[in-house]
């Protein structure tokens, strides 16, 4: 099954993706419902859908697929921290505790944007992207989603969609060497979609070791930059859900990206294996595809820079422990 958000004129849909039509759900239920109630119930409710009510896919715009209650967004694959470092901290290596756990950083819900969207950008000069492909949690009755094991975190996959990763990375870089981030050279805008993709349909895809074994590509105005197999990633998705759920807690709705895959699924893997800017950044213009197979493809055409107000520096401060008193303070203290 395929799930998806669209707009017909005013109107906002929200249902199923029937061959080359969309079908509203049942009842009037909304993405976020079905997947709270999770995947079982969803094919009881594809099982219910009205055909007469189907509008071809032709005729409506798509929206990303849901709005998600938060997104973690892993590094889960070696060969892109080997080069993607180079470019944005300098120096190109793996550090040992990558291999101890799937680290994640949090990013922006609010941002997200859909296949065909026109993305405006911030004032960057090293636009890039990132291909990834991201789980969706989904509902399992009995279960809060709070510290799950792999199988039980299995089981709250929903399904799947793509993800683009949108980076400025002169505005990463600089963040970093502070020893947080990614934060502004990331939050600006992120890519889901086309749909999202029940987990069962992508099980023909699992190899022997239980990792996806789908084929991934970039292209950037028609070329293709990179490609390579998910399964190349470093944990299976049911560990990072179950990484994400360790002390803490998954919901239907949040969303969980592989992190960027290796072998050019971003321009600064290229640009720290090259040495350069080669192929050049992202400008206003261009256009960004990506596809996943078994899931689908996302198409994007970079926007103009918006500009924002200046950032001020860091003010001087005294370091002092206690306030200093005014003299008109200091008067009635003293009883005059």
């Amino acid at each position: 099954m395929r799930i998806a958000r669209w707009a017909d004129g005013a109107d906002i849909g929200e249902g199923f993706v029937d061959g080359a039509t969309v079908v509203p759900f049942p009842d009037g239920l909304r993405v976020a419902e079905v997947l709270a109630q999770g995947l079982a119930s969803a094919r009881a409710l594809f099982a219910r859908r009205d055909s007469a009510a189907a509008r071809s896919l032709a005729d409506v715009r798509l929206l990303a697929p849901l709005v998600p209650a938060s997104i973690r967004d892993f590094v889960a694959f070696e060969e892109h921290v080997e080069g993607v470092s180079a470019s944005v901290d300098g120096k190109s290596e793996v550090v040992p505790e990558w291999h101890e756990a799937p680290t994640f950083y949090f990013t922006n819900p609010h941002t997200v944007r859909a296949t065909g969207d026109v993305v405006a950008i911030p004032e960057t000069q090293r636009l890039d992207v990132e291909l990834e492909l991201a789980a969706v949690i989904g509902g399992v009755p009995g279960s809060d989603g709070e510290n799950l094991d792999a199988a039980a975190a299995a089981a709250h996959i929903f399904g799947y969609t793509v993800m683009n990763d949108w980076s400025a990375r002169d505005l990463q870089s600089r963040e970093m060497k502070v020893r947080l981030g990614p934060a502004k050279g990331k939050d600006f805008a992120m890519t889901l979609g086309p749909w999202i993709v029940t987990a069962d349909e992508l099980e023909p895809f699992v190899d022997a070791d239980g990792f996806l074994a789908v084929r991934a590509e970039l292209f950037v105005n028609g070329e293709l930059i990179g490609h390579d197999l998910v399964s190349n990633m470093g944990w299976p998705f049911p560990e990072l859900v179950m990484y994400a759920a360790r002390n803490s807690v998954v919901v239907p709705g949040d969303v969980l990206g592989s992190g960027t895959v290796g072998n050019g699924g971003c321009l600064g893997e290229l640009w720290g294996r090259r040495g350069g800017l080669d192929p050049r950044p992202l400008e206003p213009g261009d256009e960004v595809r990506m596809v996943i197979e078994g899931v689908g493809e996302i198409v994007n055409v970079v926007g103009e820079r918006v500009p924002a107000p200046a950032v001020p520096r860091a003010r001087e401060r005294s370091r002092a422990r206690y306030r200093a008193e005014s003299t008109d303070a200091a008067a009635v203290a003293a009883g005059r």
